[in-house]
């Protein structure tokens, strides 16, 4: 009965740590944002003169 208890706590302080691992390491995460094509551009300034 303790042995199961025992193993139980194990296995859950085992996800705990591995999951505030895996938090930490997201927050560190250094997010960027790729620039536009070129091509992309002119041909939205090309709409937008178009429209004016």
């Amino acid at each position: 009965m303790y042995t199961v208890l025992i193993i139980s706590i194990i296995i859950v302080f085992i996800v705990l740590i591995l999951a505030l691992i895996t938090t930490s390491k997201a927050y560190g995460f250094k997010h960027t944002i790729d620039e536009p094509d070129q091509q992309s551009i002119t041909k939205k300034e090309k709409d937008n003169q178009k429209e004016e």
